[in-house]
Order: C-alpha cells, then sequence, then structure tokens
C-alpha cells in the first residue's frame, strides 16, 4: 500500500514531501500569504479559477510559514496579522 504524500514548503521557501497534511495554505505570489485551511478570501480566490490555485502552497505549521518569509492573511488571520503589520511596518 502506498502512502499518500503531501508537498509541503520548508522553512526555507523549498517544497518538500510529507506523509502529513499541510496545517495552513498559503499563496506564493506577492504578496506572500498564509492562512487557514478554510479562509474564505482563498475558499472564493480558488472558485474563481485555476491562478490561485497554480500558486497554492502549504505549510505543516504557522513558525514554517514565518521562516519562509509569508505573512499572515488579514482575512482569516487579523490578529496575527495586525501583530506582523506593527512588527514590520506593512
Amino acid at each position: 500500500m502506498t502512502t499518500k504524500m503531501y508537498k509541503l514548503i520548508g522553512a526555507d521557501g523549498q517544497p518538500y514531501l510529507s506523509e502529513t497534511k499541510g496545517a495552513l495554505g498559503g499563496n506564493r505570489r506577492s504578496p506572500k500569504l498564509y492562512g487557514r485551511l478554510d479562509c474564505p478570501a482563498a475558499l472564493r480566490a480558488l472558485k474563481q479559477g485555476d491562478i490561485y490555485a497554480k500558486y497554492r502552497v502549504f505549510f505543516a505549521d504557522e513558525a514554517t510559514a514565518i521562516a519562509a518569509g509569508y505573512r499572515p492573511c488579514n482575512s482569516c488571520m487579523p490578529e496575527a496579522y495586525k501583530q506582523w503589520k506593527a512588527k514590520n511596518g506593512g
């Protein structure tokens, strides 16, 4: 039996295969965002067509997304986004 593998992005920004599904989703286009898998903004974008899906990435956790250079989504993670903006002058 073959184990299902998931492509995640590591702290170095490079993809790797994992047996564990990503906990957060993101988009590698500018600005590089990460957020919850049930993010309303991301789900809307996915319904609009294949372009968003083409740039979709997944992370094991928030620390990895941040280390890879991504910022929190303002839509689904407003508190984390406010903290990021205060820290980075976003």
